[in-house]
This record gives C-alpha cells, sequence and structure tokens, in this order.
C-alpha cells in the first residue's frame, strides 16, 4: 500500500504535490536549496493549509535567520543543548524526507490512527537501516516517536498533553516552552524545529474546530478534541514566534471528595456545596486565573439531577457535564469579511427560547452577565456561571460594571436590585502564593440597604502560617450563620437537616 510513489518530489516543491490526489492531511513543503542542516516542512491539515505555490516562500522566510538566536549565546548550557538538537533535527530531516518520498499519504489517511502508527513506524526503520544512521534503540526509538507525533499528532506537544500531571502548557516561540505542575511554572525540555512548525501544529488545532490562525487572523481560542482550553496569538502580534497556551484538563474529572482531599475545601464545606447545587441556587463562581474556576463548576453540576435540561454557553467548549440532556453551544468568531460573529450574548438570549431548565455559563465578561441575570431572575433556578474577581464583594461591583459596558442606562439602584433579586451564592476560589488552590469564602447574597447589597459569609478560609517547606497552613470554618437564607430552599428540597449538619460540623471543626 505504501511503496515508492513514481514521481519524485521537485526541489523545493511540495511533498503534498507528489501525492496523486490530496490527502486529508497535506504536507508543507521544504524551502528552495536548503541549507544542510535545515529542517523539513511539518505536515498540515489540508483545511487550514494555504495554496501550494505560495507555501516556499513562507516557509523559507523564518530559515533565513541567523542560525543561534542572540538569548541562547550567554551561557554554554543552552549553547550545548541547541548543538545536539541540531544533530538531531538534521538525522531527522533525512528520514523525514525520505519518508514523505516513500509513503502515499492519500492511503494513509484512510487508516486509523494506530494502523497508520503502525505503518509509518516500518518505513522509518526500513530507512534507518538503509541509510545505516550510527543510532542506539533508545535514540531510534525516540526518533520514530519523534515523527509519527509530526506526521498525525501534534508534534512536540504529545508528551507534554499525555502527561496527566500537567495543568498549563506555554510555548514561547519555537525554543522556549513552560509547564504548570502542581501550581508551580517550570521550564519543558521541549523544543520546535522553528516558528513555521509551531505556527502549522497551531493551524492544525484551531482548523479543528472551524477556526483559523494566521497573519489576517492572528488570535484565536480554540479547544482539544478531550475540552482543553487553547489559545493562540501568532506574529505580527506575537513579536518572538507564535506563543501557544494550553489549558489541560485532567483525563479523571475531579469530584468534591478528591477537592477535599487536596484541602481546597473541608468535608463539611464539600457537603454544603453539594446541597447548593441540589437545591438549584444561583451560583456565580468568582476568582482569578488558574485558581481552579472551571474545575470547581464542573464539581458543582455532578449534582444536578439527571432529569433536568441544561444548556451552555462558552466560548471555547470546555465543561465536563455528566448528565444525559445537555445542550452545548460555542461562540463563533467573525470571518474574513467581519461578519458572522456570534457572541457569548446571543448564545445567553438564545437559550431563553431553547427551554432550559439551568443555564450555564463557563465565563462571563462581558454584557452577557445582563442576560444571565434576567435568565435567573425569570424562572431558571440553579443557573451557574464563573467571572474573574478577586473578592466576593468584588465580583459584584465587576457584575454592575460590565452591565454599564453593555451600554445599558439603569439607574445604579434598579442593577443592584437585578443582582440580589438573581444571585443567591458567589462560590470565591483562589490560587495562593505556594500554588495550591482553595475555596476561600461560601458567600450568600441576601438583600440590600438602602443602596448597598448585603452579603454574609457562610464558610472563609483562614491562613495560619506555612510548614517548613513553604507550604500554607489554613482551616476552613464556618461564621456562625445559624439560618442562611438558603435555609427555606433547602427545605423544600429535604436538605435543611444536612445543611445545619454541615455548619455546625464546621464550627465544632474550627474550635
Amino acid at each position: 500500500m505504501f511503496g515508492k510513489k513514481g514521481t519524485g518530489s521537485k526541489p523545493g516543491g511540495s511533498f503534498g504535490g507528489a501525492s496523486p490526489s490530496p490527502a486529508p492531511r497535506d504536507v508543507a513543503p521544504a524551502p528552495a536549496a536548503p541549507p544542510p542542516a535545515a529542517p523539513p516542512a511539518d505536515v498540515m491539515p489540508a483545511p487550514a493549509a494555504p495554496a501550494p505555490e505560495s507555501r516556499p516562500q513562507a516557509a523559507a522566510a523564518p530559515m533565513q535567520q541567523p542560525a543561534a538566536a542572540p538569548r541562547d549565546l550567554p551561557d554554554e548550557k543552552p549553547r550545548a543543548r541547541t548543538q545536539r538538537n541540531d544533530v538531531y533535527y538534521d538525522t531527522k530531516m533525512q528520514v523525514f524526507s525520505a519518508l514523505i518520498e516513500t509513503i502515499d499519504l492519500s492511503q494513509l489517511a484512510k487508516l486509523d490512527a494506530d494502523s497508520a502508527r503502525e505503518e509509518i513506524r516500518d518505513i522509518v526503520n526500513d530507512i534507518i537501516a538503509i541509510k545505516n544512521f550510527a543510532m542506539s534503540i533508545a535514540e531510534q526509538e525516540e526518533l520514530l516517536e519523534d515523527i509519527c507525533n509530526d506526521v498525525l499528532g501534534y508534534g512536540p506537544l504529545e508528551p507534554l498533553l499525555a502527561r496527566d500531571d500537567i495543568a498549563d502548557i506555554m510555548i514561547n516561540g519555537a525554543d522556549r516552552a513552560y509547564i504548570e505542575v502542581n501550581g508551580k511554572v517550570q521550564e519543558a525540555d521541549v523544543r520546535f524545529r522553528d516558528n513555521q512548525q509551531l505556527l502549522n501544529i497551531c493551524q492544525r488545532i484551531v482548523s479543528q474546530v472551524g477556526r483559523r490562525v494566521d497573519e489576517s487572523s492572528p488570535i484565536c481560542d480554540a479547544r482539544l478534541p478531550d475540552g482543553s482550553r487553547v489559545n493562540v496569538i501568532a506574529p505580527p502580534l506575537a513579536i518572538d514566534g507564535t506563543a501557544l497556551t494550553i489549558r489541560k484538563f485532567k483525563k479523571d474529572k475531579l469530584t468534591l471528595d478528591q477537592l477535599v482531599s487536596f484541602g481546597s475545601i473541608s468535608p463539611e464545606g464539600a457537603t454544603l456545596l453539594e446541597i447548593i447545587g441540589r437545591v438549584r441556587c444561583n451560583v456565580v463562581i468568582s476568582g482569578g486565573t488558574g485558581s481552579g474556576k472551571t474545575t470547581l463548576l464542573n464539581c458543582l453540576t455532578r449534582y444536578i439531577d439527571e432529569d433536568e435540561r441544561i444548556i451552555t454557553c462558552e466560548d471555547s467548549a470546555e465543561l465536563q457535564l455528566q448528565q444525559p440532556h445537555v445542550v452545548r453551544l460555542e461562540t463563533r468568531p467573525p470571518n474574513l469579511e467581519g461578519e458572522g460573529e456570534i457572541t457569548m450574548r446571543d448564545l445567553v438570549k438564545n437559550c431563553l427560547r431553547m427551554r432550559p431548565e439551568r443555564i450555564i455559563v463557563g465565563e462571563v465578561r462581558g454584557p452577557e452577565v445582563f442576560d444571565l441575570l434576567q435568565a435567573m431572575n425569570t424562572g431558571h433556578d440553579g443557573s451557574m456561571g464563573t467571572i474573574h474577581a478577586n473578592t466576593p464583594r468584588e465580583c459584584l461591583s465587576r457584575m454592575e460594571s460590565m452591565i454599564a459596558m453593555g451600554g445599558f442606562t439603569l439607574p445604579q439602584k434598579t442593577v443592584r436590585e437585578i443582582i440580589v433579586g438573581s444571585v443567591d451564592v458567589i462560590i470565591q476560589a483562589a490560587r495562593l502564593r505556594d500554588g495550591s488552590r482553595r475555596i476561600t469564602h461560601v458567600t450568600e447574597v441576601i438583600g440590600m440597604e438602602g443602596d448597598v447589597i448585603i452579603t454574609q459569609d457562610l464558610v472563609v478560609y483562614d491562613i495560619e502560617g506555612e510548614d517548613a517547606d513553604g507550604k500554607i497552613i489554613g482551616k476552613h470554618r464556618s461564621t456562625g450563620v445559624g439560618r442562611p437564607a438558603m435555609w427555606d430552599r433547602a427545605r423544600y428540597y429535604n436538605e435543611e437537616q444536612r445543611l445545619a449538619a454541615a455548619l455546625d460540623a464546621m464550627e465544632v471543626a474550627a474550635a
């Protein structure tokens, strides 16, 4: 099936052009008359690939830059790493070029992923044997895996995506990659061949969800098949090369019990959150970037009854609801002519015509907060959303500001009355200085006195110090509220005894 092609590829021509017909995954061309250590072209998906005749110039530009970037010169360690990688990529270029001349991509695209990977590995093994490369078994296996990832996956990103302990992947150009592990950012031992390969991989990712990223549209939000959130910002906006950020999600979805084991919330606090989810309180989860808002939202949705109709609205679909009756909606950016954009507000407004029982907004960041509040206040109890804010009080102020951003000319008191009539509970999440994530407040919105919104904390997190390793020590405690504002709602759902027991147990634990 994958015998030698009858027509060889022209120097500087498109590898993909050697195929008898376009394949679902196209292959980018090598530059004309490449220098001896020039890297091979990357594999691109057909939907995002430009016309073949235009790609040699686009791919050649990055390769005309100086071989060593200025920031690799100050010390010997980066220079040694670059030299080693240059040798590795030189070998990989030869193997990759031979593979592209040998394999028929149109036939390869018809195979499932495992079969295609085996075919590529067999051919690469033959190429290595024929060309008699001096490689150890471990080096050969590394090269095999790398080439398979380049052809079928996301190239150097694959080993990072496979790790379940990574929360964020941050790529700052072709030769700098960072990851967040256990709340701390560290440099990753990953390097792209050049900025063109990095951009090609970004185009491959965003094209899978019908989006595009290039010079004319350099900013893009997308998602991976597992729901991980992706943001790409490409040149000319990103000066040092394409910047790619991936917010990964664990394969095993977190639960409140696991948050308890991590120390994010106490067992009694977890019971309180479970009751909040069950009794259909309208919830806003507040927190800073990376504080765990989406994870907490996923945990709360586990306690929604399976017979409820849930509609989610997100910029990039990342929520992982377990219920069977879920409708997932996603915004759409404008096309090349600047038309066809579907905003978050459009989605939230349309939700009201879809007979929802709960509306869940992945992230509220603009005028759509007004439509969400209206939905919460008109019979869609149990709706939820997240918002960027550092305290519950700041969360309320942010909602006021977002409503003003939408051009609504309502009196301040009216806006606050809408908020009070809509939001029942604010759950505040925070990322502490040691990298740990904690739920710091569970706060009820209970009414107004004059023009001021009145809130009461049910649970707060007190920091008591830190241990010898710099880890923060603290505990969750009840504030001693004897009768929460949600008491009548809890009694309606037969949860008042559990609610009282959870608050009492928290007071005892704090004492």
